[in-house]
């Protein structure tokens, strides 16, 4: 009987050592490799702001954000996570001060080395006709292009809800 219980007991032991390496092995796999380069590529979506502001300063719209400020880079704010990158290289982007952007690249600590930037458009560009849509209103009623025309044309205005 007491055979049986210590191989039962070594048997468990060996069961709890496979899953603790196992563990083990799978939380490394995830964890970044910075001497590869390519675990790091990606692209990155924002605004383009000055480092003189935290992200804070620079989520909330402070003017001094899309200013030029000597001595400051020009960084990239995620104002979905708050976080801001660093840019190389600066003259990519310092035309941009202020413009929402995608950026291309490789992600080397909190900094992005740039292979592209693309400006975002967001909405129609001016002059430009809406697409027909169909969207119900606050009170269940369907609304549709046509029934908000006016005589003069129409102006629709979606603005972001500061809480977002």
């Amino acid at each position: 009987m007491l055979a049986v219980r210590a191989k039962f007991t070594a048997t468990r032991y060996f069961l709890y050592l496979v899953v603790l390496f196992s563990l083990a092995a799978l939380s490394t796999a995830g964890q970044n490799n910075s001497s590869n380069p390519a675990t790091n590529s990606g692209s990155w979506s924002g605004t383009l702001v000055s480092s003189s502001c935290n992200a804070d300063e620079a989520f909330n719209e402070v003017p001094d954000c899309t200013k030029n400020v000597p001595g400051a880079k020009v960084a990239l704010l995620n104002d979905t996570t708050r976080v801001m990158y660093g840019l190389e290289s600066q003259e990519k982007v310092t035309a941009h001060l202020g413009d929402s952007v995608t950026v291309r690249g490789t992600l080397d600590g909190d900094t992005i080395q740039i292979a592209s930037i693309e400006l975002m458009s967001i909405g129609l560009a001016v002059g430009q006709k809406a697409p027909a849509f169909s969207v119900r209103d606050q009170f269940g009623r369907v609304q549709t292009l046509d029934t908000l025309k006016g005589k003069n044309g129409t102006v629709l205005l979606f603005f972001r809800s500061a809480d977002w």
